[in-house]
């Protein structure tokens, strides 16, 4: 079977499969089809990819050609009858396209879509790169912010540590932690789960709770809808702690919706004048009225970073991460002929196939 791996079209910096993942697949017997110049802006050369074992080809030839076609996003042009296509798609906010592929006899399988179980832990994508966005997210504040993140006494006086809010302690909201406490910052977090505020204690950070959140236990470790009267307590709780932060990095985002508005134009009109908020949900709306994803917006002096892809600035890291979750996801979605289970009954391979 012949494997292709597409080169995304900028801004995205990322690529399905480095050479050593390639490398991987070719030892398994499977013929891999590289386009030209995926790897470049992940610091993996075609030269690489060719070592490992890849043929390069065009973005036209791997999409007629191929019967498993890698990409990270919906590629342009459909594949052909037949093709299978896997990536991280969103596809539960793109019927109309999944609709169009499935016409084309084309089967997708979105790897947002995983059941978030402990065997799937090897797989999930959106936590390796979660990862990633939640470190980058602190480094980004630190350096748009116009203060010091630690605190420092010297001969000139006293500099005060820079108060963190974090709404959100999933991946991305514990890595954060992590980060802007070994930066030196106090942190304080929100989140909807109780469950989660061991992990936030063992990391250094304050959790805030507001009691009467929404069982999130079933939920796959996503947020969940909550009731009116828990949202006007979470506003006011958010409120207070908003009124006091430097720096705010909010993670909220609910599957196949629209993220929940969590930082009201209110709320932004009580920060002082220079500080952050990295906005990691901005790709689905946004956790404040004014994000614009992709684009640093100013608002009375704040600086509100839209922030939806993070990862793309860490290409080879996620990359390489990236590849690894796939090269997994493979293993129980290529048969021992090498062939594509469309049927399987897997429970990972049938909850992410669309």
């Amino acid at each position: 079977m012949i494997v292709g791996v597409l080169k995304e079209t900028p801004p995205e910096t990322r690529v399905s499969l480095l050479s050593e993942a390639v490398s991987t697949l070719v030892k398994k017997g499977l013929q891999v089809w590289v386009e030209a110049g995926a790897g470049t802006e992940a610091q993996c050369t075609d030269a690489a990819y060719e070592a490992a074992g890849a043929r390069l080809c065009s973005a036209e030839e791997i999409l007629d050609g191929a019967r498993l076609i890698l990409s990270i996003h919906l590629p342009a042009s459909h594949p052909a009858n037949g093709t299978t296509l896997l990536g991280l798609y969103q596809a539960a906010t793109r019927p109309e396209e999944m609709k169009a592929l499935s016409e084309a006899g084309v089967t997708v399988y979105s790897m947002e879509r995983l059941p978030r179980t402990t065997r799937a832990q090897s797989m999930d994508v959106l936590s390796s790169q979660a990862n990633i966005a939640g470190y980058k997210a602190v480094l980004l504040a630190a350096n748009t912010y116009c203060r010091y993140f630690p605190m420092f006494m010297t001969a000139a006086g006293s500099i005060p540590p820079a108060k963190v809010l974090i709404l959100g302690a999933g991946v991305a909201g514990l890595q954060a932690i992590a980060t802007a406490r070994r930066l030196g910052a106090l942190v304080e977090v929100f989140d909807t789960r109780p469950a989660v505020k061991e992990e936030v204690m063992s990391l250094g950070g304050k959790f805030i709770e507001v009691e009467g959140a929404a069982d999130a236990s079933q939920a796959g470790g996503y947020a969940v809808e909550q009731s009116e009267d828990y949202k006007r307590r979470q506003r006011d709780r958010i409120a207070e702690s908003v009124a006091k932060a430097d720096i705010i990095i909010t993670t909220a985002q609910i599957p196949g919706k629209k993220a929940p508005e969590l930082i009201s134009a209110e709320m932004l009109s009580r920060l002082r004048a220079g500080s952050v908020i990295v906005d990691l949900a901005a790709a689905t709306g946004g956790n404040t009225p004014a994000t614009q994803d992709g684009e640093t917006v100013e608002v009375n002096g704040v600086s509100i970073i839209g922030a939806g892809n993070l990862p793309a600035t860490m290409p080879f890291d996620a990359s390489r991460l990236y590849g690894k979750n796939i090269l997994n996801f493979l293993a129980i979605l290529i048969d021992p002929q090498g062939q594509v289970r469309t049927d399987s009954d897997d429970e990972l391979v049938k909850g992410t196939r669309v």
